[in-house]
């Protein structure tokens, strides 16, 4: 009472007593959790006990009485009478049993046995609905209460873990060894780490499953366990919040470079010297052949582009076609047996293998392409492309003849709405009256240059890069001429070969630790680090070229960009007013909303193609449950 919180049981008919369910539905007899069991239902005995159910009314009550008889009988034989309880929003408040309850807990008993009624709360759009239908999905299939996630989608990525489905019922031989293998790690996380980390035992048991198999915690010791948790440490801390992801804008900003005392410097500066006789190793892991992916081509030039500007001082190998798990790891362990230091992924598909790699090898240093995929052991980068974005549009709507122009997108992932937007903010400032039509090139039948036709767009912002085994002029901004053929206009340039060797070169010099031990950091670079750009046509005027010019070097100084000042989006709702601020990086890497002058839309999950939604399911905006 002092604290300020309410001392006695919560009662659920007070909880409920302004809101409508949507019914009961009975579960049957189920062994539940008592730290589940959150209340009680009636408030006839709501203040006979505090709010952890032990008793408060007097020794020589008859309640007093009957407690202590119920402890004796507890300590002889055990509390065989189920207790009776209705469940609401994944918690339990008991109608017959509250004595059982109190003397279980304080016994220091896990379980109890209870007849089950569900109440089912109103649809709503709250997220904690949508978090209970999730965990009701599940329990039709794994009839488990235990597991008790705090994130969406959470129930389905444990689902895919385990192999299983919401469709079919989970083997029950293995429904016995996750709930056993929770409840241990439950007991371990509760007595060594609750106290210390914002999430719950559950969110963390995923992130251990993500590393370790379930079948391992057979026969596995409490000092094994906490070994185990201990590694990940750095990683639970990370997706819990407890420590901020550090994103580098500029390889010249603080934390890129380590900036210490000498005595800290020297704690973590390498100690090896590279040179022509001992060359630093890296390797770079593709998930699909080079030639098959304009995406990984620009990368294998980049890797190109180190070898040559190192001269022997680094030496790269690169895997192909590493499109699964199994592959990725069979790749990584062949590169650490080579002695590679650094080890490149370039897809964020790759994230999973790549971070459970990284704890298996704790003094390989590993990066992965991606963006907001924050983690501990595993640096990410990517490059500021809607920088360049903004300026293509800019110069799209220069040269369009109708306030017209188009984009065509690949995924709904981070990053990639930034791009669009910055495109459509850009060409607004140069024409107020401008459209973007915006088509997506991964929604399943959809064929966008017939809507550019129907819309009589001809300026449009394709691809980013060539193809290399299917050539074509429809890449970065190019015009349809009244004879169907191609004028490229210009391309944004992505300049891995410059990120790699920044990268690379701060490693050699023992610079790349500014950062060690418990932050995510994703290195976020553009214009100004050289690592964006745009190359134009020749056959453009000069005044024109004088124009994307002057806006590359506004930006590339930070005195100009798209997300500065005032912003309106597509339902003409003000993101922020006049004067604002430019948005955090944290704001314009995970954007979704298109700016007010876009024709199109978002895709839902179930329009993408395949490889759409597997890219969508580790990267991407779009909610699993839309």
């Amino acid at each position: 009472m002092s604290a300020g919180r309410y001392p006695y049981l919560p009662a659920l008919d007070d909880l409920l007593a302004d809101q409508d369910t949507a019914g009961e539905y009975p579960v049957g007899m189920v062994e539940i959790p008592l730290y589940m069991i959150a209340g009680t239902k009636t408030a006839g005995r709501q203040k006979a006990f505090a709010d952890d159910f032990m008793p408060l009314l007097t020794p020589y009550s008859e309640f007093g009485q009957k407690w202590s008889n119920l402890y004796d009988s507890q300590m002889e034989e055990g509390i065989r009478d189920p207790i009776k309880v209705y469940e609401y929003m994944h918690r339990f408040y008991v109608q017959e049993g509250n004595k059982r309850v109190s003397v279980s807990r304080y016994v220091g008993a896990f379980a109890i046995l209870a007849n089950v009624i569900r109440l089912l709360p109103k649809e709503s759009d709250d997220m904690d609905y949508y978090l209970y239908r999730e965990f009701l999905e599940f329990y039709e299939v794994a009839p488990i209460y235990e597991i008790d996630f705090s994130q969406l989608g959470s129930y389905k990525k444990l689902a895919e873990l385990m192999k299983q489905d919401f469709s079919h019922p989970w083997p029950k031989e293995l429904l016995e060894r996750l709930k056993g293998g929770f409840q241990f790690f439950n007991k371990i996380y509760h007595d060594k780490y609750e106290d210390k980390l914002r999430i719950n035992a559950s969110d963390a048991f995923l992130i251990y499953l993500n590393f370790y198999h379930l079948d391992e915690m057979r026969g596995l010791t409490d000092a094994a366990l906490i070994a185990r948790i201990n590694k990940l440490w750095s990683e639970l801390l990370v997706q819990s919040g407890s420590n901020n992801v550090n994103v580098i804008d500029a390889p010249n900003e603080d934390g890129f470079y380590l900036k210490a005392q000498s005595v800290i410097r020297s704690m973590f500066q390498s100690t090896t010297t590279y040179d022509k006789e001992h060359p630093l190793r890296a390797a770079f892991c593709y998930e699909r052949p080079q030639e098959s992916s304009a995406w990984i081509y620009g990368h294998e030039l980049g890797r190109n582009y180190v070898e040559n500007k190192f001269q022997g001082v680094v030496e790269t190998i690169c895997f192909d076609d590493c499109s699964t798990d199994e592959k990725l790891r069979k790749a990584i362990d062949a590169a650490v047996a080579d002695n590679c230091e650094l080890i490149f992924t370039v897809s964020p598909k790759q994230m999973t293998e790549t971070l459970r790699s990284a704890v298996h090898f704790p003094k390989v240093r590993f990066f992965n392409c991606s963006i907001n995929l924050s983690h501990a052991k595993v640096r990410t980068y990517y490059a500021r492309m809607f920088e360049a974005k903004a300026i293509i549009g800019a110069l799209a709507a220069s040269l369009s003849d109708n306030h017209k122009i188009g984009y065509i997108a690949d995924y709904p992932i981070y990053g990639s709405v930034a791009e669009i937007n910055a495109y459509a903010i850009g060409a607004s400032m140069v024409d107020p009256n401008v459209k973007v039509y915006l088509a997506w090139s991964s929604v399943e039948g959809q064929d966008w240059k017939q809507i550019m036709r129907e819309n009589k767009v001809s300026l449009v912002s394709g691809k980013d890069f060539i193809r290399p085994e299917a050539a074509s002029r429809e890449y970065g901004l190019f015009r349809y001429l009244p004879d169907d053929s191609i004028r490229n206009v210009a391309a944004p340039v992505w300049n891995w070969g410059k990120f790699y060797e920044l990268i690379i070169q701060a490693f050699m010099d023992g610079k790349l630790d500014a950062n060690p031990g418990n932050h995510a950091v994703n290195y976020w670079w553009g214009m100004s680090a050289g690592v964006v750009d745009i190359i134009l046509s020749q056959q453009l005027p000069y005044t024109s070229r004088k124009l994307v010019e002057n806006l590359k070097s506004a930006t590339m100084v930070g005195s100009l960009g798209p997300f500065q000042g005032e912003l309106h989006d597509q339902k003409h709702r003000v993101i922020q007013g006049p004067g604002s601020n430019v948005l955090s990086g944290e704001e314009i890497i995970t954007m979704n909303w298109l700016n007010e002058n876009i024709i199109g839309r978002l895709p839902k999950l179930e329009e993408l193609t395949p490889q759409g939604r597997e890219t969508v399911a580790v990267s991407g905006i779009i909610s699993m449950e839309d």
